[in-house]
């Protein structure tokens, strides 16, 4: 049977269309990864999550996938980059804020990156091929708002640099946002720079002798704006065409809006074909707030610390939930509507997770044991998958794809003697479920850090990929001639129980306490 038509709604053209890669059975495609300043909520992760079921449904008809997700760990306001270029920054609000807990703005970045990445390795997201880092890449970002200033598509003033919005056509083809007026309607103070030339004008590279992340360039010590990032980091891993981005309804304006300008000056021609946007969450009918206490992390639900008392009885009490439970909670949604997390829901899904391992237990005794007999499961399983992945196809329904699925599940239980064949069929379609949907079993080991900031969570291949990590990051501070920045990268792996030793061989490194 040939596989269904893949189809997703394009913010671009406020239309459910086909999607057709520009290399044959090949998807690429960017997704706006995290600001790593605290752990992320949930609602970022249900954004992300769309970004891997794209993947996984892709991969389920066939198509090979290619797939960058960046880190902004470079600092940025509070808002974006709209806003008064003195504005108080994220990144530097959460140093402030944490007091003596890291060394400095980059011992910040590198611990909550580590901990995004236990996270998303919990709720069973597969990992992209490339996942840029901000601050890998400022000289690539550079040379891109050189040549729009040399262009004409950006200028100069003694605050920054800005892109100039009256230098491309289409400026607000995608968010609808199009007059300066438009600009005030989104809560965001525009740059109060008297030298700009339009109100809209967005900033590329910025002058701010607090901020506490600088670089070089020819307008002098600065650092790069939010939105050209992922403008040179989609082009330089995906090429100046490529097929989807993707990323929440929060980043259709400004973010998105300035990429697609920055993108189509540099490329000269549309360099993104769909645009795909996953709709906010709210929790118990609300929007979600530290205020009102109901802003969870993905770490409050799965691995609750005893400290954290805002997390609800019924989870602290448990040890936390599943994590797959969490995952199938926010796929009981689908992505572009607006989705309540309830914990009544969260609960229900911990129940269904537990029913889909109680039957791959079920199915892989039955293998063990590879009685005699007929195959009942197999015909009806195979149906039950391709509604699956048609639901999944048809701009990823999930809740009709998990209904569906929750199906194979009930004809597992209501087989009362499994021979080998039937396991064999019920295993193979555990299997293919998994991989569309992720919600059987994990295809992760990490652990979850704690929430106090030590390494107990982390295996040690983890911490050796962290490493090595840091020593790249302190040979490029060393290679730029930033000395106090090495320094307190090497501050940072002492703190983690590494010696590191610079021979004439180069940088080595042992332990000298042992980590589990």
């Amino acid at each position: 049977m040939p596989s269904p038509t893949f189809r997703l709604y394009n913010t671009l053209t406020h239309e459910t269309e086909p999607v057709e890669p520009i290399e044959e059975e090949h998807l690429r495609f960017y997704s706006c990864g995290p600001t790593v300043y605290m752990y992320a909520h949930i609602g970022n992760f249900r954004s992300f999550l769309t970004a891997d079921l794209i993947r996984r449904t892709a991969e389920a008809i066939g198509w090979d996938v290619t797939n960058v997700s960046n880190i902004t760990d470079v600092g940025h306001l509070t808002q974006d980059d709209l806003v008064d270029p003195g504005g108080e920054d994220k990144m530097q609000r959460a140093l402030e804020r944490e007091g003596e807990r890291f060394a400095n703005i980059y011992d910040l970045a590198r611990h909550y990156t580590e901990a995004f990445l236990e996270d998303w390795g919990a709720l069973n997201l597969r990992e992209p091929e490339v996942r840029p880092r901000a601050t890998e890449h400022v000289t690539d970002q550079l040379e891109a708002v050189i040549e729009l200033v040399e262009t004409g598509h950006a200028y100069t003033t003694e605050q920054g640099v800005y892109f100039s919005v009256e230098s491309v056509d289409d400026y607000g083809h995608l968010s609808g946002n199009t007059e300066a007026q438009q600009l005030e309607a989104t809560d965001r103070d525009v740059v109060e720079d008297p030298e700009k030339h339009d109100p809209r004008d967005f900033a590329l590279w910025k002058h701010d002798p607090d901020h506490l992340m600088h670089w070089h360039s020819p307008w002098g010590w600065g650092y790069p704006g939010w939105h050209i990032e992922c403008s040179v980091m989609g082009m330089q891993y995906l090429g100046d065409r490529f097929d989807l981005h993707t990323g929440g309804e929060d980043l259709i304006f400004p973010h998105h809006e300035c990429e697609i300008a920055q993108n189509q000056s540099l490329a000269g021609h549309p360099v993104v074909n769909y645009w795909v946007h996953t709709r906010f969450l709210q929790v118990e009918g609300e929007k979600m707030s530290k205020s009102t206490g109901n802003f969870y992390t993905v770490r409050d639900l799965i691995a609750p610390g005893p400290n954290d008392k805002h997390v609800p009885d019924s989870v602290r009490e448990q040890g936390g939930i599943d994590p797959l439970a969490l995952r199938y909670t926010l796929m009981q949604g689908q992505y572009r509507k607006p989705f309540n997390f309830t914990l009544d829901a969260l609960h229900t899904a911990a129940r269904h997770v537990r029913r889909y391992q109680d039957a791959a237990e079920r199915v892989d005794e039955a293998l063990e044991a590879d009685a005699a007999g007929p195959d009942h499961l197999g015909d009806r399983l195979g149906a039950i998958h391709e509604r699956t992945l048609e639901a999944m196809c048809d701009d990823l329904n999930t809740p009709a794809a998990t209904a569906a699925a929750l199906e194979g599940v009930k004809a597992i239980e209501q087989t009362d003697r499994l021979s080998g064949d039937a396991a064999r069929s019920a295993r193979n379609w555990l299997d293919r479920t998994n991989a569309l949907l992720g919600i059987v079993e994990s295809e992760h080991d990490a652990e979850p850090a704690t929430d106090d900031g030590s390494q107990d969570g982390l295996s040690a291949g983890h911490l050796s990929s962290s490493i090595n990590t840091l020593l790249e990051d302190r040979e490029a501070a060393r290679t730029e001639g930033e000395y106090a920045r090495a320094d307190a990268i090497r501050d940072t792996l002492e703190a983690l129980g590494i010696e590191v030793m610079d021979t004439p061989d180069g940088t080595e490194w042992r332990r000298t306490i042992e980590v589990g």
